[in-house]
């Protein structure tokens, strides 16, 4: 085995039972052979060297190519056993310079004009929509669900959905703006429950598309409308805002602009709420194996980078929520129904694409698990009177929405209380 790579493995696996096949047939163990065995093999010694220098990139592409391959375990497995290992010893010094290096670049890497951010998008969001059936819920909704005890894939995305509606204290009548909108999913559980007027924008064509059909097979194309836009481009005013999973992927460069958008957008009693993936442990870099397959131009921000913009903009964060492990369980319920459909998914996109997705859902679920992730909700004010001074309001609607979401009630239901 490669010796720089051997030492990484004795640094970082101290518990579990790991063994390595290497490229030369030599066989190696590590750990303290604790729990289940892990069996990989490497099948060249460029691919030892790749891995040893770049671990963060080169074991994604080892495993696409098939140079990385688990003969017993899974890449959940393997992943987990080092995010766990690497919580409490770091990798070695010669890692940590490509480190340094990405997080110089990273504000060129998050540059993301409007032609940037369409090309970025397509990349991720217009590849197949039968894909995303797969392994997303009856919804579509590809952000992270909020879960309750006991409940399923599609039980926490509804929760989820909910569980936002009440913090925009949403009314009928009142214009939404959903930035990001997806499939549809939200604005039109908005639109049904609440009878506010959506406007949803999104830079996938395909999304689109499938917004576009849903409003109007569920004949609510007069209160939820989807368009092809850039948020920098939206005009008009909101009373309410609301994105969900975009943020990711508006880049450090843009956070000012972002926010004062919101603030322009909105009316002076308007209320925003923004869902995001962020991290715990201060400014980082998009690791560079989601950065390079996955999501081109995104990343995952800290709170100490995102409230001084909010408060640069001149907003009043009203209500900070952070949601912990709930990403770790969508992930999982995803991979787990991404792998139990991997033949539909290989005749569609093929074995390589297979093996991209399911390391990017391992690895994200794992991180969500081991590392420092977490997702947070800001809601945001203009007006310090806004919103009533107790989060009461919150736990109401959420009941009154529950009780709708159970009998299938609709807004007309609402609006008559």
């Amino acid at each position: 085995m490669y010796l720089p790579l051997r030492a990484i493995l004795t640094r970082i696996v101290r518990a579990g039972h790991l063994v390595v096949v290497s490229a030369d047939g030599t066989t190696e163990e590590f750990g303290d052979r604790s729990g289940s065995l892990l069996r990989v093999r490497i099948a060249d010694q460029a691919s030892e060297r790749a891995i040893a220098f770049d671990p963060s990139l080169a074991l994604g592409e080892a495993y696409i190519d098939g140079r990385f391959v688990m003969e017993q375990g899974s890449v959940y497995d393997f992943i987990a056993l080092i995010m766990q290992g690497l919580a409490e010893r770091p990798l070695p010094y010669w890692t940590r310079s490509l480190d340094a290096l990405r997080f110089g670049a990273r504000r060129v890497l998050q540059f993301n004009p409007v032609f940037r951010a369409r090309r970025n998008a397509r990349h991720h969001y217009d590849i197949e929509t039968s894909i995303y059936d797969l392994f997303l819920d009856a919804d579509k909704q590809y952000s992270c669900a909020y879960f309750t005890p006991g409940a399923d894939l599609d039980a926490a995305q509804l929760a989820k959905k909910r569980h936002i509606a009440a913090k925009l204290a949403l009314a009928p009548g009142q214009r939404v703006l959903d930035i990001g909108s997806g499939w549809g999913g939200l604005g039109l559980y908005i639109a049904r429950h609440t009878g506010a007027e959506v406007t949803g924008i999104t830079l996938s064509a395909e999304q689109l598309a499938v917004a576009r059909s849903r409003a109007e097979r569920e004949m609510l194309g007069d209160r939820a409308r989807f368009e092809l836009e850039d948020y920098r481009r939206v005009r008009g005013r909101f009373e309410r805002i609301v994105s969900v999973g975009m943020f990711e992927h508006v880049g450090v460069n843009h956070f000012k602009r972002y926010f004062r958008k919101v603030r322009d957008l909105l009316t002076d009693d308007g209320v925003a709420l923004i869902h995001s993936i962020g991290r715990t442990d201060g400014p980082g870099y998009t690791n560079p194996f989601i950065a390079k397959y996955i999501f081109p131009g995104g990343y995952y921000p800290a709170l100490s980078e995102v409230l001084p913009a909010v408060e640069k903009a001149g907003l009043i964060v009203s209500d900070i929520e952070i949601l912990r492990l709930h990403y770790a369980e969508t992930l999982r319920a995803w991979r787990q129904r991404f792998l139990a459909n991997r033949a539909r998914a290989a005749e569609i996109k093929g074995e390589p694409f297979c093996r991209m997705w399911e390391f990017y859902l391992a690895g994200a679920e794992a991180a969500f698990r081991y590392q420092k992730l977490i997702v947070f909700q800001l809601q945001l004010i203009k007006r310090i009177d806004a919103l009533p001074i107790t989060r009461d309001y919150m736990q109401a609607a959420e009941r009154r929405l529950a009780m709708r979401d159970s009998s299938g009630g609709d807004a007309a239901r609402m609006a008559g209380e």
